[in-house]
């Protein structure tokens, strides 16, 4: 969590830094390894191995998903605060973010449907959100202008929130199967980023 605050401290003194530089700099700090979205293989498998990793994980964290869904999104505000300009309740509040009312139920709901997504994945053999869902997200992501550079902020915030919430469990095999399956959730949603018809 230091390279976030060195990161926040960065970006308040230099705004005019993007989000791609802001990004490269924060995983250069905390030594996680960037890899580039528009690498992702969706034919990859997702192994039983993972799968029990995730589904062991996602089934201690269930119990606080709302918790975990706000930690996960101030994680993401916190590296890139231009982000809150994506989300239309948060534009012009002026409430604190962790006290948003539309905030913490938003939170929740993209963290529950990006674990339930994992945990699903290798059953189903493929991203498992209902396809008007999975189109939806498309559009909506092709129409607030989300870039690849915003989904590895999302997922960078992901990983150091599950990390957080089962200390005891994390491993790199266990980092390796949630960045798998937020790799072929983000293949999907990008498959669906057009216009909505």
């Amino acid at each position: 969590m230091k390279s976030s605050f060195l990161m926040y401290k960065l970006y308040a003194v230099s705004p005019q830094i993007n989000i791609q530089q802001h990004f490269v700099y924060h995983i250069q700090s905390s030594g996680v390894q960037k890899k580039s979205m528009a690498n992702i293989n969706e034919g990859r498998a997702f192994t039983e191995e993972q799968e029990a990793l995730v589904v062991k994980s996602w089934n201690v964290m269930k119990k606080n998903a709302g918790e975990l869904g706000l930690k996960f999104f101030l994680r993401i505000f916190e590296i890139a605060p231009s982000a809150q300009k994506l989300f239309s309740f948060l534009r012009d509040s002026n409430v604190p973010l962790e006290q948003n009312q539309k905030l913490k139920p938003h939170a929740m709901s993209v963290f529950v449907m990006t674990c339930e997504s994992a945990v699903q994945l290798r059953k189903a053999g493929k991203v498992t959100v209902r396809e008007s869902t999975l189109k939806k997200l498309g559009a909506v992501h092709f129409k607030y202008g989300v870039v690849n550079e915003h989904f590895e902020v999302t997922k960078f915030s992901l990983l150091e929130t599950i990390k957080e919430a089962v200390p005891e469990m994390w491993s790199p095999e266990m980092k390796s199967a949630w960045s798998e399956a937020y790799d072929q959730l983000v293949a999907a949603i990008k498959s669906e980023m057009k216009p909505s018809s």
